[in-house]
């Protein structure tokens, strides 16, 4: 069951990165092509300096890295491992590591809070993950889990930085 629960949830965070990557049809999804060029992009540009947009990059591609180790860990019962990365590389305690209050001033409010329902539902994650390592409950692992990467594809359907 473990494994079919794993396979559901890697299948929809993989669902969840085209899904940002791809335009929005908000009548129909996400569209079937990708836009070609910029102006075409219907997501809010935010400028930002080149070193903290590089530095927000690098960022977003870690928390995305995260997010593929919380699933090896949960996959393979390691619930402790998988509730440590999900605090301290997504919630709110790593928001010192990543260096978040120099770039949330550049941020819209919108984006600031897409970010910060991020970094909650990820603290989220890592309560019930360690409360599922004594229950065996697993669902409510993996509704933490959508909820963490529905707050990035929202962010990421919304904006985009210069």
């Amino acid at each position: 069951m473990r494994r079919v629960l794993f396979a559901v949830g890697s299948l929809a965070l993989l669902c969840a990165m085209a899904a940002a990557q791809a335009p929005l049809d908000h009548a129909n999804g996400p569209a079937a092509h990708a836009a070609p060029a910029a102006a075409s992009d219907p997501r809010a540009l935010v400028p930002m300096p080149q070193p903290l947009a590089q530095h927000m990059l690098a960022n977003m591609r870690d928390h995305l890295a995260a997010l593929q180790e919380i699933q090896a860990h949960l996959g393979t019962g390691q619930m402790d491992v998988a509730a440590r990365i999900a605090e301290t590389r997504l919630g709110f305690s790593s928001l010192g590591l990543h260096g978040a209050h120099e770039v949330a001033r550049f941020m819209p409010p919108g984006m600031q809070d897409a970010g910060s329902a991020m970094h909650k539902a990820a603290s989220r994650l890592a309560l019930v993950t360690t409360d599922a390592a004594a229950t065996g409950e697993m669902a409510p692992v993996f509704s933490a889990l959508a909820a963490v990467t529905g707050a990035c594809v929202g962010c990421h359907a919304g904006y985009r930085i210069k």
